[in-house]
Order: C-alpha cells, then structure tokens, then sequence
C-alpha cells in the first residue's frame, strides 16, 4: 500500500500544486525536521469521493516528503458518532490504499487535556461562562452586516465561570443552559471570531468514553489543539475552512502548546449530478431513498466500492482534477473516463445477454454442442483464452434484432447476414410472434465454413452480436446503475425532487456464460459491448447479482478530444 512514510522525493512525482509548493520550501528551509499532516474525519458518516480527494492530499504530501499522515478521528459530537462509522472510515482509507502505520488518534485521547486548556482560558481572562439561551446567543452574535453585541455574561467573575465550568463537567446543568465562550471581538467582520463556543454541554453516551464526560469541546477547539499535540507541521483542510482559520491561530497563539501547525486551505472536490453534502446523503438513507450507504447509486467510497470503481480510478481522478485554491464543479464523465482506462486493462471479457430473445440455429445438428475459442482481454495477452460452449440454441439480445430494420441498421433482421463474437456467421430466415406481434423466436441458418467469424470466400458481413448458448447458459440479476440526480447540479430546498428515477433498473431473467458461474463478490469483468460489470455480495451460489460499473461509451474523452 501507498504508506506515508519512505524516503522524501520533493523532486519527483505528481505535478506541483501551491500545497506541494508550500511544504517544499518549509523542507528546503529546515523549518521542520519531519513533515506530519492528518486526515482528520468525524465518525458521523460513510466517507465520500469528496474525502477519497482529501486523503490522497493528506496522506500523498506526507508520503513524498518522507513523513507521516494521522489518521485522526473529530470524535466530538457523541450524539451523531458510531462505532460503525469509525470502522468504515478506516477500511475506506485502507482500501484507497493508504496506511496510517502506528498513527490512530481520536480527539477523545485529548479530552482531560482540552478541559485543563480551557481552564486556562478562564483564569487568563480569555474566555467564559455565558447562561445565554442559544437563540439569545444567535441573537447577540449579529449579521454577516450587522456587528455583534457583548453578552450580560460576558464580565462574569473567572471565579464564577471557573465554578460554572466544573459544575458544567460534573453534569449539574441541562443542554443548552451554558457554554464556554471565548473571549475575542463581538464586533469582528469575522463572525467566528464573535465569542465562539468552546464547550458545550451533550449528555449522550460517548462511543468510546462513555458517560465519562457530558461536556465536549467544539471542532474548532478542538482541531488546532489537537493539531499542536501530534505535531502536524501542515493541517490541510477544505475552503470553507479558511474564514475558520484566525480562530485556528487564536488557539494556538493562546494557550501553551507543545507545537505551531499551520493550517492551509484547498479547494473541495464538487461532482457533477450528485450531492457532496455528508449531511444530504444521511437524509438520504434515513429516508429510504437509498439502500443504505453503499448503495452503489452514493458516492460514499462503500458504495464506489460495491457498484465496482477501483481505487486505482479514484485515485487517478484525483491526481488529474488536482489541488487548487478555487471551488469549481468537476464533471462525473472525467471520474468515469479514469475508471474505464483502468477496467479496461483488468477486466476480463466475458459475453452476457440482459435481455434475452431466443436464435434457433436450424441447421445445425440437435443436441450437437463444441467449445469455441475466446480471448479473454485483448489489452493483456496474459489473461490468455477460455472455451465458450456452442449449441443449436442462443440468447441474444432482444434490440440485435428487428423484423423491420430501420436505415442503418446492421444487425439481424431477416434474409440479413451477421457475425456471432468468436463463433459462426448466421443469416435470419424466419421469426416466431406472440399474439401482441413481439418476437420471440428467430430462425437462423449458419455456415459451417466461417469458425471464428471469418468467411473463406472474404464475403463482408457489417456487424457482430454476442451470445450466450441456451443449452450452457446460467441465469443471473442484473443491476444497471445510472446518475443519482438527473441535473447536473442539485441545489437549493428541491434538491431531493431532482432524483434520478431510472438511477436503477433490475434485469432479473439475464443469461451469463458459465465461466461466469463462479465469479466471486467484487471480480470485475466486461460484458462484451453492454459495460463493465462487478459481482456484488447479494450473489449467491445458484444465482449471480452483477452490477453495472459504468458503461462502454466514453463522453469525456470526446470532450477531450474536442478540447471543451
């Protein structure tokens, strides 16, 4: 796995970008001995693309110049925290393929230490205990134009605040009846720096200290302390961060910490046609408009994961969108272009058909089968060849034929001549109707001569269809996953009115070959001219659930092309 720690390579790697820019010249000046960044999630939720962007930030800096990345968790807010969440945050960093090695901290490992700082505070003047009711402290904060004004509490006694504080601790008080305030400028064009809370009061059972504590510290108390107790050199965070960061400074500046991070923003990653909000993707699940997290409809990395992205993809991805200082919307087809490049070296070729119309082969032999020969990737001779079985009955796909053909169309229709992938060329001699006028049946007759697809007389034949032999084939679900949103950017109170419908369609009478019988959970294969497909968990041994990655057709590397 890509680890954070090695030999420093400053010189090489990725192309440079103004954090790359920042932490080689603190290296080339000696400012620090050891380059430590952190990664530093809060366990409320399933990690998205738009973390997958932040870790490979956090942990590739620390990774090239030789240093160590923290894996740690804002654990500060036990009300919204699982353990569930813990665990899924660190397989998700494991399987983008990073290692935080012996470097696995919790903000809670800081909490006696955040509280004996915090006192600090209130003896040095610096902050107190404000008995404002919150909507009276929302009040008194003012405006994005409208200066805020001093709390009645504001002058209280440090001995009073002192009191109120141990006793906030010691659970003596209900939610929302006090907060430790810090003590800068009611008046500042920067409203987080207008008294911001501290502490606050939260009985909810911590799942890591229990009932332990009934007081927790704020994020922004709590990030840059805990930034300055593991050393981190450069706290690397997201632009929405950057009006946070005189508060970051003032906590540092004011207490007596063993170090001086520096915290430098970037711009977040924002992907067309879903949402990146941690927050509108739990509304999602608790309203049952997905399946859970890893619904592979979600851009949370569990649900990458299961509808089939590798992290060689996403990791791709977000070496090409790279690290700037500007917010802006990156187009879902670049995430799709980098996965299909990366598929299409790995996965294995395979034929299925998703919806079945049966090819009676009149002409040859009843109960007659052979084995014919397939290559299995022709982008890695390595993968070698398999035998695909071959009988007087098929499954092709029910739009490789039309009894009328519209222009340009080249595949079966009847007296027309096709080729079968890897097998026989067949002409349509006849169709089989229900009583709606549907086919569901086509006779073919095929020439013997043409094994493997090539006639000996060098007659040209437009167009190959797959197949899958009716007699040989295995049965299989298939889903096909599209865009979770159907406009590009889902915004404002309407947001959840732009859901995709047709984000899912499931294709239960599916027929696959049966090399495919025991492909297991997570193996990703191509469906000749259908997609990349991966087996998803739901399978089981008598019936296969594959999931459709992402389509053949490539539209970004059109755009490319075109220079858009």
């Amino acid at each position: 796995m890509a680890g954070a720690g090695g030999k420093p390579k400053a010189a090489e790697g990725p192309p440079s970008n103004f954090i790359r820019s920042i932490v080689a010249d603190d290296v080339r000046s000696g400012k620090h001995a050891r380059i430590v960044t952190r990664f530093p999630p809060e366990p409320n939720g399933y990690l998205h693309i738009g973390h997958a962007k932040a870790i490979c930030v956090d942990f590739g800096i620390a990774g090239e110049f030789g240093g160590v990345c923290n894996l740690r968790f804002d654990d500060t807010n036990p009300a919204k925290e699982e353990v569930e969440y813990v665990e899924s945050i660190q397989e998700d960093v494991r399987w983008l393929g990073f290692d935080w090695g012996e470097n696995l901290f919790y903000a809670s490992d800081y909490f006696e230490r955040l509280h004996d700082w915090a006192v600090d505070l209130i003896r040095g003047g610096k902050a107190y205990v404000d008995s404002l009711t919150p909507d009276e402290i929302r009040e008194y904060r003012g405006t994005l134009t409208k200066a805020g004004r001093n709390s009645p509490y504001r002058d209280r006694p440090i001995e009073e605040s002192l009191d109120l504080f141990a006793r906030m601790r010691a659970g003596e008080f209900e939610e929302g009846t006090h907060v430790l305030r810090a003590k800068i400028d009611m008046a500042s064009p920067n409203v987080n720096l207008r008294d911001p809370a501290l502490y606050r009061v939260r009985k909810a059972a911590h799942h890591r200290t229990g009932d332990r504590w009934c007081i927790y510290p704020m994020y922004d108390y709590a990030h840059p302390l805990s930034d300055a107790i593991e050393h981190v050199t450069h706290s690397l965070c997201t632009l929405e961060f950057a009006d946070h960061r005189p508060l970051y400074d003032w906590c540092i500046e004011n207490l007596d910490v063993p170090s001086r991070p520096r915290q430098i923003e970037f711009a977040r990653l924002n992907l067309s046609y879903t949402v990146m909000s941690k927050r509108r993707l739990r509304e999602l699940v608790a309203d049952g408009l997905v399946s859970g997290w890893d619904d592979p409809r979600m851009p949370t990395l569990a649900g990458l994961r299961r509808r089939g992205f590798t992290p060689e993809a996403i990791r791709d991805f977000c070496e090409r969108i790279g690290v700037a200082k500007a917010d802006n919307l990156v187009d879902v087809a670049l995430l799709e272009h980098c996965l299909r490049e990366d598929l299409n070296r790995r996965a294995p070729r395979t034929m299925a058909v998703l919806r079945p119309l049966k090819v009676v082969i009149d002409n040859y032999p009843e109960g007659a089968e052979e084995e014919l020969e397939a290559v299995n990737n022709p982008e890695d001779p390595a993968m070698g060849k398999r035998t695909v079985p071959f009988s007087r009955e098929l499954w092709i796909e029910h739009e490789d034929f039309r009894e009328v053909p519209p222009p340009k169309y080249f595949r079966l229709s009847p007296g027309t001549e096709v080729r079968l992938r890897w097998g026989y060329l067949i002409r349509c001699t006849g169709v089989v109707k229900d009583a709606s006028g549907e086919p569901t049946e086509v006779h073919c007759t095929y020439d013997p001569e043409t094994r493997g697809g090539n006639a000996p007389d060098g007659r040209k034949v437009k167009s190959t269809i797959h197949w899958v032999s009716a007699r040989h084939a295995v049965p299989a679900e298939v889903r096909l996953y599209d865009r979770l949103f159907s406009v590009e950017a889902p915004e404002g109170p309407s947001w959840k009115e732009h859901l995709n419908p047709n984000a899912l369609e499931t294709l239960e009478r599916c027929w696959i070959e049966p090399s495919l019988a025991g492909a297991a959970p997570g193996s990703h294969w191509q469906f000749e001219r259908l997609g990349y497909f991966v087996v998803d968990e739901d399978s089981r041994s008598d019936r296969k659930v594959f999931n459709r990655t992402v389509s053949l057709r490539d539209t970004w590397a059109r755009i490319e092309k075109k220079g858009f």
